[in-house]
């Protein structure tokens, strides 16, 4: 009972910082060069944030209140821009990479992929963990999707932990994979310039305002230290703090459990016909995804990451082709309102002007202007990480400091491309909260994890892949450049 009561007490906490926060922010008489909708965004959005983190009503509901406040409070033009978030490509891809999930989980293919990699690699649970990083660097180079790589990820990574025995939302070492998985995903986005259309942008400002070509191999060779020593911080500084020996430390050695894994391997026996076609559109989904840049080129027409997962989503469901039925498939619904309300209120933020207000009044409350050209480049390159924090969108972030960046730098007589291409290295680790990207969401879906969870380790790793790219920005862009 007096759990019960404490629980409540701490639900009821969160509401009313929550109120608190969200009414003083939404009566302020008026905040100096900020709309009146993007003071409303604003509150709304800090007032659903804390909801978020602090759960006193589930995030869903949360996502339902945002989703009818922004309009009713005139935060944004009309119903439709709320409400349709909805529809939006993320939700589909969503919906069709937890078929995609199932379809492999049903058939038994992802526990035998997983097997495979576990029993050949990954003798020991925390050699399973950096076989997952691995990988998801090496899948950068073929498959450069943010989300494609996660949507090929999450489903293996669901069949491991279920091989470990793993509880969603208890487990230290499914809290630790998933998390993994996201920081990993956006560390080895920052290494290839493709993986994201902010780099490009990023690209596209540095030649426009210094003159200075950037190719694919210069940026590959300039951010691939940082990518890689970031999430090797990650790997140990995630082993300490989730903990998971107690959990995995059975009377069973290591040897023992690699026994079992592998007698389960055995019982699997030769690819079945459902496997077969499971695999068949899993390769059909990572060749398109893989192929996307030259679609247009060879084909005439790109076939887009959701296309494709919709298209495997169709393969799976259809009668004799796929493999399994609309009632196996394991969609979480209540996840689908939750992003619907989040990007709801995140676009009504960035759309308001809210966003940019924020980030422009931190860079003139931080005189820049006024410090050494060292602090400079590395308050603007924690700026830059930190940043998603306010921005949802890489490519609104990249618009908007990239240039600012530029500018600054040589106005106080630093190399504008060295201090714009190591502040370009920050804008792929959107890693603290689950709307911050359509891979946060992805990996929130498994369930191992809470928002607050993301929150914590997602701060560590923006601290940490930060003081990553000073160290290359001083000491190896000069040597590349």
């Amino acid at each position: 009972m007096n759990e019960m009561t404490k629980e409540k007490k701490q639900s009821l906490s969160w509401l009313i910082v929550a109120l608190l926060c969200g009414a003083v922010l939404y009566f302020f008489p008026g905040f100096p060069g900020m709309s009146v909708e993007g003071q409303k965004s604003l509150a709304i959005f800090v007032f659903a944030l804390i909801l978020w983190i602090g759960k006193p009503i589930p995030i869903y509901l949360t996502s339902i209140g945002v989703v009818l406040l922004l309009p009713m409070v005139g935060a944004v033009e009309s119903q439709k821009v709320a409400f349709g978030t909805l529809g939006y490509d993320i939700i589909w891809l969503m919906v069709a990479a937890m078929v995609l999930s199932s379809a492999i989980s049903e058939t038994n293919l992802g526990k035998r992929i997983a097997l495979s990699l576990v029993t050949r690699f990954g003798s020991t649970p925390r050699r399973t963990l950096a076989v997952l990083i691995a990988v998801n660097f090496i899948l950068a180079f073929f498959v450069p999707s943010t989300t494609a790589r996660a949507s090929l990820l999450v489903p293996i990574v669901l069949v491991l932990l279920e091989v470990y025995k793993a509880i969603p939302g208890e487990s230290q070492f499914g809290r630790l994979a998933c998390l993994q998985g996201v920081q990993t995903n956006a560390f080895a986005t920052s290494m290839v310039m493709t993986a994201t259309s902010a780099q490009v942008i990023a690209i596209g400002f540095i030649k426009e305002f210094t003159g200075q070509e950037i190719g694919y191999m210069t940026w590959l060779l300039s951010s691939l230290p940082q990518a890689i020593l970031a999430a090797v911080l990650m790997f140990f500084i995630g082993l300490r703090v989730y903990s998971f020996k107690e959990e995995l430390t059975t009377d069973q050695s290591n040897q023992e459990v690699q026994s079992i894994l592998t007698g389960q391997l055995r019982d699997l026996g030769p690819l079945s016909s459902a496997e077969k076609r499971a695999a068949g559109i899993f390769l059909l989904t990572l060749f398109l995804w893989a192929t996307g840049d030259y679609q247009e080129q060879f084909l005439g027409f790109e076939i887009s990451t959701e296309q494709t997962a919709v298209l495997a989503m169709f393969l799976c469901l259809m009668p004799k082709i796929g493999v399994l039925t609309w009632k196996q498939a394991k969609i979480k619904w209540d996840l689908m309102v939750f992003s619907a309300g989040a990007y709801a209120a995140g676009n009504a933020l960035n759309d308001s002007g809210g966003a940019t207000w924020l980030i422009e009044h931190l860079v003139a409350a931080l005189k820049l202007n006024q410090l050494s050209p060292s602090l400079v480049a590395i308050l603007l390159i924690f700026v830059t990480v930190f940043s998603h924090l306010i921005f949802t969108s890489k490519t609104v972030r990249t618009t908007i400091l990239i240039p600012a960046i530029i500018s600054l730098a040589q106005n106080l007589g630093m190399d504008p491309v060295q201090l714009a291409l190591a502040c370009s290295f920050g804008i792929a680790a959107t890693i603290c909260l689950p709307p911050h990207s359509k891979v946060n969401t992805l990996y929130f879906s498994t369930g191992y994890f809470s928002v607050l969870d993301e929150l914590k380790f997602g701060l560590i790793g923006c601290t940490v892949v930060s003081l990553c790219i000073c160290l290359v920005y001083f000491f190896w862009l000069p040597i590349i450049l």
